[in-house]
């Protein structure tokens, strides 16, 4: 009897979860609003020492404009 009542137990907590579940799901039917327009998307660099990417505004350049992604790393790479 003990075990008929654990099923009946685990089953609702698994029907709950599902129906929890799925109505917690956006209406596929609804359509998804465009991006805001003041989004900019910004260029990326990669960075001449540590091959890394980074936002242009955050470039550092040496004389002959190459890009860093930090002064140390534009020290470094004088250097080398």
């Amino acid at each position: 009897m003990k075990l008929l009542l654990w099923a009946g137990i685990i089953f609702a907590v698994i029907w709950i979860l599902k129906n929890k579940k799925s109505s917690a799901q956006a209406d596929p039917s609804k359509p998804t609003p465009p991006p805001s327009a003041d989004v900019k998307a910004e260029a990326m660099l990669s960075c001449a020492h540590c091959k890394t990417y980074f936002p242009a505004s955050e470039a550092v350049f040496d004389s002959a404009s190459v890009a860093f992604c930090s002064e140390e790393h534009l020290r470094q790479h004088a250097t080398h």
